[in-house]
């Protein structure tokens, strides 16, 4: 019951939080934020762990382990898929396929898989893994089957959060409900894990023992994920020089816009709610001229023609381009920005803030 309520605890919190105040639920999901960090280390203590209960089977009983070493696998593959492998930590530029080839511009394999595809195969592994798995289990000639062919269940105890992450991910109640579910299933994993570690590990420990061991791995990925989300708001490579660059490329990129704008009779090319990559931007709407604008020209003073084709900024992350208007309030406002230093998004919906870097390229106030 404990693990299933830790489970879905992020959840509830996601619902609070946007319902009482947007803004800091905005700011919660962003990436390097604790949300995506603690979903980061729930995957990754999940693998060490599954890797140990692995090693448990491999002692017990004798057969391999090739089960629960592949969910460990799994495991250590989302956590690294998550941090982009270390792009925006390191600030290194991913090779051109996955600038090409990837939406968001990082080195990570399943945003290069096609949309419908991807969200297929995660409500697949959710019902798959955490449900059907468990419950045929449950069936003693099923059972037997899987003692012989040393696939190890998850807990069908399990199954609700389980549930209700693929609920969640069906329904999507609201913006970024991706994010909050990916915690969620990290958790799931993560419980599923010590109860294999545990089945395996030859003993049966009493129940305090066993929410005591619970309580305290829970407390360690709140650390590890507070910590980590803490280390990302540091600056890093705040050079002088580099923020005259970004200073000049943000500048440019405006001026670009802006003459887009003149050569669409004074009306802007973008669109109320646009909030995209700048290279995204160009690919979706065909505006070639951005290829050839003043950005592009930066090329002829230094800038590297890996970062002009992609608009990349000197910290290899992509340029973006905000389009955010309220009929109501008579407000609009677009600019485009750079996450600029620690490589993380802390502008708002309305204006640039933060250590990101930007450029306003129109303003109607009410």
């Amino acid at each position: 019951m404990l693990s299933n309520l830790l489970a879905v605890l992020p959840l509830v919190v996601a619902f609070a939080l946007n319902e009482s105040n947007r803004e800091a639920y905005y700011q919660a999901v962003q990436e390097d934020e604790f949300l995506e960090w603690a979903t980061v280390w729930a995957f990754a203590v999940a693998a060490v762990v599954f890797a140990v209960a692995a090693v448990r089977q491999k002692r017990s009983t004798g057969a391999l382990p090739w089960f629960l070493a592949g969910v460990g696998l799994f495991c250590f593959f989302v956590a690294g898929e998550e941090i982009s492998w270390g792009q925006r930590v390191l600030g290194y530029r991913p090779p051109v396929y996955f600038l090409e080839q990837n939406f968001q511009q990082e080195l990570n394999v399943h945003n290069v898989v096609d949309t419908s595809l991807r969200k297929l195969s995660l409500k697949a592994v959710i019902l798959g893994y955490g449900v059907v798995l468990p419950l045929l289990a449950l069936v003693p000639p099923v059972r037997r089957l899987f003692g012989r062919m040393a696939v190890v269940a998850p807990t069908w105890t399990l199954a609700p959060a389980f549930l209700v992450s693929f609920y969640t991910y069906q329904a999507y109640p609201f913006k970024f409900t991706g994010e909050v579910v990916e915690l969620m299933l990290g958790m799931a994993f993560l419980f599923a894990a010590l109860h294999a570690a545990e089945t395996h590990g030859g003993r049966a420990d009493e129940s305090g023992r066993r929410l005591g061991r619970l309580a305290l791995v829970v407390a360690i990925i709140g650390a590890l994920g507070l910590s980590a989300a803490a280390l990302s708001r540091r600056q890093r490579g705040a050079d002088p020089a580099i923020l005259e660059a970004v200073a000049a490329e943000t500048a440019a990129l405006e001026s670009d816009f802006l003459t887009m704008a003149r050569r669409n009779r004074g009306r802007s090319v973008t669109k109320c709610g646009l909030h995209k990559r700048v290279f995204s931007f160009v690919e979706k709407y065909d505006t070639d001229y951005l290829y050839e604008g003043a950005f592009a020209a930066l090329t002829e003073q230094g800038l590297p023609e890996e970062r002009a084709e992609f608009f990349l900024d000197p910290w290899n992350s992509p340029y973006w381009i905000r389009d955010k208007c309220s009929r109501r309030q008579g407000r609009r406002i677009i600019f485009v920005y750079s996450f600029g230093p620690n490589r993380k998004r802390e502008s708002s919906e309305w204006e640039v803030r933060g250590d990101d870097i930007g450029m306003t390229i129109f303003a109607l106030e009410p």
